[in-house]
């Protein structure tokens, strides 16, 4: 079911980890942003789409994770976009033999295996480098994009709206997850939360990939507990983060097992 949580801005929770797909109120129809995950998600989003008399007639993937990159035949065949550097990471690892069938064995260790619809992923358009917005009759949708997380990842502001959609970031669930491949991941992801810190005054409203969306008074406090974590990591200290731990949400304590993992591989344990 879509919720509002500003004017003209809509988002469905899935209840796979949580996953927001963001829909943007717009002239002739909506802006979707990271559609949802199982194919009957999708199918309920649709049909409050079609409830609404709003088509889509935009997509937008925020980086080039799996869970991203969906569509269905529903939300009809329109312009799916993404950064250059998110459309170019994802059409290299579709390219390899074997890509989908790999993500479809990976499902088969979670609860919704064989219900995420495959045939769509990763279909996106690559927008110039520097551009700023999205090419839609819409809202401006600004595009701030960063190298945090994965490769060409973008947050999307909705100036009008004060909504700040920042793709896998700014979590009350996850802790910063770190895209290890990168050359220098924590510098990146630094970099990343100052670019988001510069727009925070004008954010009424962030909504993560995965977690609860927080209002204006939360999107400070979000950028200074993930740089806190971050800056942990870096220093080889233990973080006071309560998204690990015996704090955690009942049902995320494997977000502890991540955190674990990200200090061996930094070798900072």
């Amino acid at each position: 079911m879509l919720r509002r949580v500003a004017e003209g801005v809509l988002v469905h929770e899935s209840e796979f980890v949580q996953s927001n797909a963001v829909v943007v109120q717009g002239r002739s129809g909506v802006l979707l942003i990271d559609p949802g995950v199982t194919g009957s998600e999708i199918d309920c989003l649709a049909d409050d789409l079609q409830e609404l008399g709003q088509p889509v007639v935009a997509g937008f993937s925020t980086h080039p994770d799996w869970d991203h990159l969906l569509w269905h035949d529903r939300l009809g065949e329109v312009p799916r976009y993404g950064t250059a550097r998110c459309a170019s990471t994802i059409r290299d690892q579709l390219s390899e033999p074997g890509a989908k069938a790999r993500i479809a064995d990976h499902l088969l260790e979670t609860e919704i295996a064989g219900q995420v619809p495959l045939d769509l992923l990763g279909l996106i358009t690559g927008l110039p480098a520097a551009t700023e917005q999205i090419p839609w009759d819409g809202p401006q949708a600004r595009i701030i994009e960063h190298q945090a997380h994965a490769p060409g990842h973008a947050a999307l502001l909705i100036e009008e709206r004060g909504v700040l959609v920042a793709g896998d970031m700014l979590s009350d669930v996850l802790v910063p997850m770190l895209d290890l491949a990168d050359a220098d991941p924590i510098e990146d992801y630094l970099t990343a939360l100052r670019l988001l810190e510069d727009v925070a005054s004008d954010v009424d409203v962030v909504v993560p990939g995965h977690g609860s969306a927080g209002g204006s008074g939360q999107v400070q406090a979000r950028i200074e507990q993930d740089r806190a974590y971050v800056l942990a990591l870096r220093n080889g200290h233990v973080p006071a983060d309560p998204r690990i731990g015996p704090s955690a949400k009942p049902g995320w304590e494997w977000v502890s097992d991540v955190h674990e993992g990200q200090l061996q591989r930094l070798g900072r344990c």
